[in-house]
């Protein structure tokens, strides 16, 4: 679980975060949605340790980051996976040396407990037979999985997913979405996803912060984000017809 109690983040003049207060539990999709310019990225840094806030308090699993050693810090930061927006993977590198490089950077592993763990992980996320394919040979999609089985191939306690649709078709983009939420559950891992795909939001939003002007100005789940009383989250989540539609239906109770 993470928890953030009155964050603060400035760049110069400019106050990004105000006072932001959120809770992500352990075990669910947490989701981080918002207008550009809300602050999603820069309160997502601020969860991964890149940034430094000017202000407040973050909890990992109920102990403040500012209260933790080098040493704790160093050990935390194994314990974070990470799926980068556009994957992320290092071009040159095969599949398996991809989703192998955090166990070289991170662990004392041999190298035939190394390879037994990536084929653990490629089965997890069902890519199988891609060990030695460079990423440039394979799908959009099996690329994002490649990035979502090296973010989890450490056992992380927390997973952070930066737009880990962009750039995929409706379907592929699905499959992502509930691999990622499968894997949540399964290992019980703190999962926090920044995104602005509203078929994420409606499809795996177990919990969900709406960021305004760098404050959470509304919380809850899929289920209930459709009877909100904040215009600004509805004009957001509701931008499209086909959204449009399915708040009609909602609200009509079809």
């Amino acid at each position: 679980m993470i928890k953030v109690t009155d964050l603060h983040k400035s760049f110069d003049d400019l106050e990004v975060l105000r006072g932001l207060n959120a809770e992500f539990e352990k075990g669910k999709t947490n989701l981080i949605i918002g207008q550009s310019g809300s602050g999603k990225t820069v309160f997502l840094k601020c969860l991964l340790g890149l940034f430094i806030p000017n202000s407040g308090i973050i909890e990992y699993n109920g102990k403040a980051y500012q209260n933790f050693s080098k040493d704790e810090k160093r050990e935390l930061s194994k314990q974070m996976g990470m799926v980068f927006q556009g994957g992320a993977l290092f071009d040159s590198m095969t599949v398996e040396e991809n989703v192998m490089f955090p166990l070289k950077m991170l662990t004392k592993m041999t190298s035939v407990e190394m390879k037994a763990r990536v084929e653990e992980v490629l089965d997890r996320v069902n890519l199988i037979n891609t060990n030695h394919k460079l990423p440039s040979e394979i799908s959009g999609g099996m690329q994002k999985r490649v990035s979502i089985a090296r973010a989890i191939v450490n056992k992380p306690n927390f997973l952070f997913c930066d737009e880990p649709n962009s750039g995929l078709d409706p379907r592929t983009a699905s499959v992502i979405d509930n691999l990622i939420q499968e894997i949540t559950h399964e290992f019980e891992i703190t999962t926090v996803i920044n995104t602005h795909d509203m078929n994420s939001v409606f499809e795996i939003g177990e919990n969900i912060v709406y960021l305004e002007n760098g404050v959470v100005a509304w919380k809850g789940t899929k289920d209930n984000i459709h009877k909100t009383t904040n215009q600004k989250l509805t004009d957001f989540v509701y931008a499209s017809n086909l959204f449009k539609k399915v708040r009609l239906a909602q609200q009509q109770g079809l």
